[in-house]
């Protein structure tokens, strides 16, 4: 009986080593493998699924975020997030030298319990740490529908981020004349002049009219190009109050 239990644990002893040595051992093939078949550096794959893939430099550093909703990132300012949640951005999210948030491309599509939808597309460059300045966006909620190009004006202080916190801060006050007065200082800072300002416009609004809106440095429309939805042309030409002033052909 003691020689045929000590039979089974020599067996036992021999196949725990025989389990462990041939796990080593193809675990050191499929790394001389995928090594080699890699150089190293390159891995080639006939299809790749993923819900966040995230090029970084060799600091660690973020380039380029390619995700889903739910990975989707944060909005980053010199690496580190500033209030604006992630979970909410499918597509991909560009980043500068500083790890700072510099543009993206991204999209949404969803219908209600109700049969309502609302889609997006939206591709973005941002000004340095300031929000976006070149944009081609389509926005559909519903039916009520603008898609074009967009060139905006963002002033350079304070960046983005403390602006919006400094936004966010006087939008909680109570309602009065002391948020009115904070809202209205940080939207226009400086002598009137806007904190940011669509200057130039070019596609189609939700009437179906095709348009080309020149703007000042206020944001407002000053030439105005339209083909509206009945196929009538004119060129109009505003005043800074956004009275027509001038028009062709002559009303």
């Amino acid at each position: 009986m003691n020689n045929s239990l000590d039979t089974i644990k020599k067996q036992v002893k021999i196949l725990t080593v025989y389990a462990v040595v041939s796990s080593l051992l193809l675990l050191l093939a499929l790394f001389l493998i995928f090594k080699q078949g890699t150089n190293g550096k390159n891995l080639s794959v006939d299809q790749l699924t993923a819900k966040r893939i995230n090029i970084v430099e060799p600091n660690g550093q973020p380039r380029l975020i390619l995700s889903n909703m739910e990975s989707s990132p944060e909005n980053l300012y010199y690496g580190k997030p500033y209030g604006l949640p992630g979970g909410g951005r499918p597509g991909l999210i560009f980043y500068d030298d500083n790890a700072t948030e510099c543009g993206g491309l991204v999209f949404t599509g969803r219908k209600d319990s109700s049969g309502k939808y609302f889609a997006s597309g939206h591709f973005s460059f941002d000004q340095y740490n300031q929000n976006q300045v070149l944009y081609l966006q389509y926005l559909d909620d519903n039916g009520d529908k603008n898609t074009g190009l967009y060139v905006d004006d963002w002033h350079n202080s304070p960046p983005f981020p403390e602006f919006r916190r400094q936004y966010k801060a006087a939008q909680k006050l109570p309602e009065g004349p002391e948020r009115d007065a904070k809202i209205k200082e940080l939207l226009e800072p400086a002598n009137s002049d806007p904190a940011f300002a669509h200057r130039v416009f070019i596609g189609k609004d939700s009437d179906k009219s095709a348009l080309i809106n020149l703007a000042d440095k206020k944001g407002k429309t000053r030439i105005r190009l339209i083909v509206d939805s009945t196929g009538s042309a004119r060129i109009e030409f505003l005043n800074e109050a956004g009275k027509v002033v001038s028009s062709l052909p002559k009303q």
